[in-house]
């Protein structure tokens, strides 16, 4: 186990770095394609039943041929299996069996009850301690227990979090306490307060938590204050379309029952603060920390470049400008804004780097105590700082965790095992949160760092089996000519694996790829590096008011920072490539999974199934029309990169998601004809052109597909009838519609159906035109817990709008 980059464990500045590998001696694998030296007689026998006549390089192919027989194979997978577990990668899969079990649970099309998850529970347990004498069948049945028990804990979760979902929007009298508060980049503000009580109307069922947005707000309000205001709640949106990430979903699990924004300004009402409760108080006292801090950078620093100063110390990012985002996403190095392990890790290195240095000062204090451990501590406590200061997400998560167990092992003078970091952080989170294993956090976050973690394992095993002459003496210039290129390979190689690791994760929940974010990386990350240091030393001084210095370059840092992303941006290609299918990213994340953990040749089991994710990328069909869940846009693509929509002014939100998922780069909105004129009837649909946009006229727009099928969208149930001769799908904008055209070859979907079950996709058959259209909705039922405000919807009732009764004129006449 020698080799440089190993290190020994001799002195208190021993690497602690060891990876698992060398904890056990390589052994000498047999390979199955290999002849083995053991097995003589087998290569006699072989050789003797080879005819004479044969030539030479017949007889070894077939020799090589018989040597791979099924006995060898099944001898050397199980020999490999072995040191796989002598080197502990059964607790390594302890997440991964947990994570299916949660994903498991969150796919289930109905919600099962406690007890079949307990009984499941139960019974792999009772099996597993049976099966103890048998070992491969004790490895299956303790699988399949933490599958169990991922499904457990993930159903406990749904149960604790118990969200009280508003059911239909309504205008109200809110008062509440406020939890949070965000400034956006619009100028408005955002606020998170927990309901204390409704009027005018007063809610039954009033959700316990709801995030609305004011113009306006008191000056004083902090969080913690009470106010109260007259404002408009909505219920959590679900998905835009089918199989894309679920708004409703996330609102249950953070405990958000309503959206919205106040009609006016709201007010502040004066109360005693004594009646919150402890934890109330200790989060309104973060909170308040927090948002201090985010005004005293802004005010520092100014402009963009003081929002994300404020997003990398305190995590507050809403006022970042939408340009700024979006040059970032494009270019790739949107997660710097992410506090996550890079920052984690910056903030422990620069911390233990200060200490160290400072250590370093007394020599005989360092060589008495030991003063590695003092700073691991120190840098210990900084990172649970910075993981309270900046909101608990589930990057900083995970790296917390990991950071933490590498930290407390150097204080217990004990190897830190990355792998082990990752999988005891893994387990952390989906013990406490089993929903962030849905969320394109955890997928992305995880297997980037897995993906890292397993190359540079690999990587040292590599060299650590290769004697190395010393390093030649160099000159200056070549000395730090070699740093520079070693540091920009590095940084190179760990931008490839990461974005290699997480590119069709991106996909599969953006429908975005950055195609040049390996130059952004490149570019930016050293700026970042600096800019973090800095960080951390205006943390250090804010409290002593001599911060200013530091915060000052972290702006010039920052100014570089996005002029280099928005030059790239500009000269990024489309980043948006469309929809993929759901097994070419589980493949990928089996091989992801066997590739990172194993550490034999087994790891070679990861290329079938890598190539198989990457040959049924394309296998999806792309919808032809979306339908959004409250039936007021609809659109489809119309070739040239074009997208067609049924309103002038449409969701820009929705319909960003739509073109990505459609490859679509522009919108074009609907030609509005006035009746009297004649330029249009829709009586004329049948001889528009194919991918033709949507023209509306008395009442209906209608737009043709490229497969020729002619769309028709009606916001009166009463002007259905009029698309029912030659419309093969006709969407109406009212809950109290029905199927007027009676025809199966005609599909009609009506803003209760989407109500009831989500936005739609709808699929036309090209090489029939008598097969009716197909239509899959976002959301299944029976509902889920996070669906079932559905229903109680005025248009999920098939009722109309709610229309406020005339109020009487204030002076009325007699009667004559």
């Amino acid at each position: 186990m020698a080799g440089r980059g190993w290190g020994s464990d001799q002195g208190e500045d021993a690497a602690i770095g060891v990876s698992e590998r060398s904890l056990f001696a390589p052994l000498p694998l047999p390979s199955p394609l290999l002849p083995d030296p053991g097995q003589a007689p087998l290569q006699a026998d072989v050789a003797a039943s080879v005819p004479v006549a044969e030539t030479g390089r017949i007889v070894r192919v077939r020799r090589q041929i018989s040597l791979t027989s099924l006995p060898r194979l099944r001898h050397s997978v199980n020999t490999a299996a072995s040191l796989e577990l002598d080197r502990g990668v059964a607790f390594l899969l302890v997440p991964v069996c947990l994570a299916i079990g949660a994903i498991g649970y969150f796919s289930l099309t109905a919600e099962p009850d406690f007890a079949r998850p307990v009984a499941v529970v139960i019974l792999t347990g009772i099996c597993a301690l049976v099966s103890r004498s048998w070992p491969k069948t004790h490895l299956c049945f303790m699988a399949a227990l933490l599958c169990a028990l991922g499904l457990l804990a993930a159903k406990v979760e749904t149960w604790r979090a118990g969200t009280q979902m508003l059911g239909s929007e309504i205008s109200t009298q809110v008062t509440g306490r406020v939890v949070s508060l965000d400034r956006m980049e619009t100028g408005r503000i955002r606020l998170t307060i927990d309901v204390t009580s409704t009027a005018r109307p007063k809610l039954r069922y009033a959700p316990e938590r709801v995030r609305l947005s004011a113009r306006k707000i008191p000056a004083d309000v902090t969080a913690g204050s009470l106010i109260t205001g007259y404002a408009k709640l909505l219920p959590p949106t679900g998905p835009v379309r089918p199989d894309s990430y679920d708004f409703s979903f996330d609102s249950y699990f953070a405990g958000i029952g309503g959206s919205g924004f106040f009609l006016g300004n709201p007010k502040l009402v004066v109360n005693d603060d004594g009646d919150m409760p402890l934890p109330a108080r200790i989060s309104s006292s973060v909170e308040n920390a927090r948002e201090g801090i985010a005004d005293h950078i802004r005010a520092s620093v100014g402009g963009a470049e003081g929002e994300i100063a404020a997003a990398l110390i305190v995590g507050v990012r809403a006022g970042i400008p939408d340009d700024i985002n979006e040059a970032m996403r494009r270019t790739g190095i949107y997660h710097i804004i992410s506090i996550s392990g890079l920052h984690m890790a910056l903030v422990a290195g620069t911390i233990m780097g200060l200490l160290r240095g400072a250590f370093a000062l007394f020599p005989d204090f360092s060589a008495r105590r030991p003063v590695k451990k003092y700073a691991a501590a120190a840098a210990l406590f900084s990172i649970a700082a910075y993981l309270i200061i900046s909101g608990v997400v589930v990057a900083a998560e995970r790296s917390f965790i990991m950071l933490a167990v590498m930290l407390i092992a150097v204080l217990f003078d004990r190897a830190a095992l990355t792998m082990r970091n990752l999988a005891i952080s893994a387990i952390a989170v989906i013990v406490v949160s089993p929903h962030e294993v849905v969320g394109p956090s955890f997928q992305m976050s995880f297997a980037a760092t897995a993906a890292l973690v397993g190359a540079y394992a690999g990587w040292a095993d590599h060299r650590a089996g290769k004697a190395r002459p010393p390093p030649p003496k160099r000159s200056v210039p070549g000395f730090l000519t070699r740093k520079f290129l070693l540091a920009a390979t590095g940084l190179a190689m760990t931008s490839i694996i990461a974005g290699s690791a997480t590119t069709l994760f991106a996909i599969w929940h953006f429908q975005r790829v950055s195609p040049l974010s390996l130059f952004a990386n490149l570019a930016v990350m050293p700026i970042v590096t600096v800019v973090m240091f800095l960080a951390v030393a205006s943390a250090l001084l804010m409290p002593f008011g001599l911060d200013w210095p530091a915060l000052y370059l972290m702006g010039k840092g920052l100014t570089m920072m996005i002029a280099i992303s928005g030059w790239i941006s500009e000269r990024s290609p489309v980043d948006g490539v469309g929809l993929i299918s759901q097994q070419s990213v589980l493949l990928v994340a089996i091989a992801l999974v066997i590739a990172t953990m194993a550490t034999t040749w087994l790891r070679l089991a990861a290329l079938p199934f890598a190539l198989a994710g990457l040959l049924t990328v394309s296998d999806t069909r792309t919808p032809d029309v979306l339908i959004s869940e409250d039936a007021r846009l609809v659109a489809l693509p119309i070739g040239g990169g074009e997208l067609a929509v049924s309103r002038e002014r449409p969701n820009e939100f929705t319909v960003d998601n739509w073109k990505r998922a459609l490859t679509s780069e522009t919108i074009v909105v609907p030609e509005v004809f006035d009746n009297s004129d004649g330029q249009f009837d829709v009586a004329d649909a049948v001889d528009l052109p194919l991918g033709s946009p949507f023209y509306c006229s008395s009442g209906v727009c209608v737009a043709r597909h490229m497969s020729g099928a002619i769309i028709a969208y009606v916001e009166d149930r009463k002007d259905a009838w009029k698309a029912c001769g030659f419309a093969e799908l006709i969407v109406i904008n009212d809950a109290t519609a029905y199927d007027a055209c009676h025809n199966p070859l005609v599909l009609v979907i009506t803003k209760r159906q989407l109500a009831r079950k989500g936005s739609a996709a709808v699929f036309f058959d090209r090489q029939s035109a008598t097969t009716p259209a197909t239509i899959s909705f976002a959301v299944d039922s029976p509902y889920r817990p996070w669906h079932t405000q559905r229903k109680y919807s005025r248009e999920a009732r098939g009722l109309a709008p709610f229309k406020k009764p005339e109020k009487p004129a204030a002076n009325p006449q007699p009667p004559q």
